[in-house]
């Protein structure tokens, strides 16, 4: 959540961060009158619950009449206590209720505006000129035996599939490659839970605008993650971090409903219930966000050279960040049989938001305690498969195999099976 004395100090921050996002900058006004509220509250009951205790040295002295006289005044006094106590308690629920809805402060220099106005930062590569007519990733994945999406269907329903044969050997060829490079750069391996609790969906900013996208067990009281973001950024969940940056790098599948993207992407593997993701994440000093983000965006850039794609590499819009984030970049690749960039990678810095919801600090050279910031970003994931086959095709329904990926898969050319 927001910090409240950053708040107090300078509010029309939180309000052009609302405008750029196209949120309601009322709550600016909102958060300082409960704000005020409840530091008055908390004040008033400090004062007399002071009163009480030296009013209780009073009593024990007195006797007779006078003693009878402050018993009742004391018994006054206490209910004035339990009142202004409980006053306190509810205005601080209400500002924490209010807190929560309101989403991270915008990253000066984000471009505003909704989903459409992202700004394009830099094109990386060349567009494949083919010879021939390109197929699509579904049609040359079924050609490949790597794909079936009919089995996946009658198996778990619609947006699920099988990879098979040359398609399970791709997608492990991919995030291996993608895990080897993580720890290369010094960043721990870790296997995460994919089934968290309530505090760990929702500390990382998951249960607002984005609840109808997460698959929830009520029974166990249990989410499945939609990224392997969110049990790496609870993984230090109230504690404090003895020294910064820590950097880990998970595998895991991913899940999520796709609520509302009815009748969008439904041919093949780009939009889907189930995925395998390789996901960066960075605990880090806030002063040193900014930097952590462009280090971030740095390792993904390297990741799709590595497979050779074309892509481009967006500043998205403030008002499609998403809650968390301050500041996102996406790299989008090439799909040549749509015409059109789609998003493969996206990193987020998250400033200091998530830290504080899930209680995340560190230290610093003062012994001083203060919120972590906390960064993450997709460094390969199944959808990469669908610009790897489409752009790496060639005119007999073979598809190259990337150099960087020869050596985990031991295939230099895929070939169409014999059915």
């Amino acid at each position: 959540m927001i910090d409240l004395r950053a708040l107090r100090e300078d509010p029309e921050r939180l309000r052009v961060s609302q405008r750029a996002r196209g949120e309601d900058e009322t709550v600016v006004d909102t958060l300082l009158d409960l704000d005020g509220r409840r530091r008055s509250a908390q004040s008033s009951f400090e004062r007399l619950r002071a009163e009480q205790k030296s009013f209780g040295k009073s009593v024990s002295k007195a006797q007779g009449e006078e003693r009878q006289a402050l018993l009742t005044r004391a018994k006054e006094l206490s209910q004035q206590v339990k009142d202004a106590e409980a006053e306190a308690e509810r205005l601080g629920g209400e500002l924490n209720d209010v807190l929560r809805v309101v989403p991270n402060l915008v990253e000066e220099g984000a471009p505003a505006g909704g989903e459409d106005d992202f700004v394009v930062l830099e094109h990386v590569g060349d567009v494949p000129e083919f010879g021939f007519e390109p197929k699509d990733h579904l049609t040359l994945g079924e050609a490949l035996g790597a794909i079936d999406m009919e089995r996946g269907a009658k198996v778990s329903g619609a947006r699920f599939y099988y990879l098979t044969g040359v398609g399970a050997r791709l997608q492990y060829a991919l995030l291996n490659l993608a895990m080897e490079q993580a720890v290369e750069n010094g960043f721990v391996p870790m296997y995460p839970p994919v089934l968290v609790k309530p505090e760990a969906m929702e500390g990382t900013g998951f249960l607002g605008a984005h609840a109808a996208e997460v698959y929830q067990l009520p029974e166990d009281d249990l989410y499945l993650v939609g990224t392997s973001e969110v049990p790496l950024a609870a993984y230090h969940m109230n504690e404090i971090i003895d020294a910064l940056p820590r950097r880990y790098a998970a595998w895991s599948s991913c899940f999520r409903r796709e609520a509302g993207s009815y009748g969008k992407d439904t041919r093949g593997i780009i939009r889907v219930h189930q995925f395998d993701k390789v996901e960066m994440f960075s605990y880090c000093d806030p002063a040193d966000a900014h930097q952590e983000h462009l280090r971030l965006l740095d390792w993904e850039k390297q990741m799709l050279a590595k497979v050779e794609i074309p892509y481009r590499v967006i500043d998205v819009a403030a008002g499609d960040l998403g809650t968390s984030a301050a500041r996102k970049y996406d790299c989008e690749a090439w799909v040549p049989t749509q015409g059109r960039y789609r998003e493969v990678t996206s990193t987020s810095n998250c400033t200091e938001f998530q830290a504080r919801r899930l209680s995340v600090r560190h230290r610093d050279q003062d012994g001083k305690s203060g919120p972590v910031a906390t960064l993450n970003g997709t460094l390969a994931t199944t959808r990469w498969m669908v610009s790897i086959l489409e752009n790496h095709q060639q005119a007999d329904g073979s598809v190259r195999v990337p150099k960087a990926l020869q050596k985990f898969l031991g295939l230099e050319v895929l070939e169409p099976v014999k059915r």
